[in-house]
């Protein structure tokens, strides 16, 4: 990973909100990412765009620092290209306004 590389941070998330309490927490941990400068792919999903394995860093121990007590969160970081290359199956290209990235959302039905 060169440093000059831009990659992608994908954060994946279930937490549980079944009292006051856990609900809070949640949105705390939501209201973190959207401040840190992810961007929502899709429900859960959020995305976040650096340059190079510094920044990686950075985010990384920033997103443990602000970890709820509970539920389910996983970060997988791509390079940019591999992310560029996401095949959309339903849906299509989400146009967010103006001076912020186009993001990708995927709508499934369920029958």
């Amino acid at each position: 990973m060169s440093e000059g590389v831009f990659m992608r941070m994908i954060v994946l998330f279930d937490l549980p909100v079944t009292t006051k309490a856990k609900m809070r927490a949640a949105n705390q941990f939501h209201q973190f990412l959207l401040k840190d400068g992810y961007q929502m792919l899709q429900l859960s999903i959020y995305t976040r765009i650096i340059k190079g394995r510094d920044a990686l860093e950075k985010h990384h121990k920033r997103l443990l620092a602000h970890l709820p007590e509970e539920g389910s969160i996983r970060c997988l970081s791509i390079t940019e290209k591999q992310f560029a290359s996401m095949e959309i199956l339903v849906g299509e290209k989400n146009r967010k306004k103006k001076g912020q990235f186009k993001s990708i959302t995927a709508f499934l039905t369920v029958f």
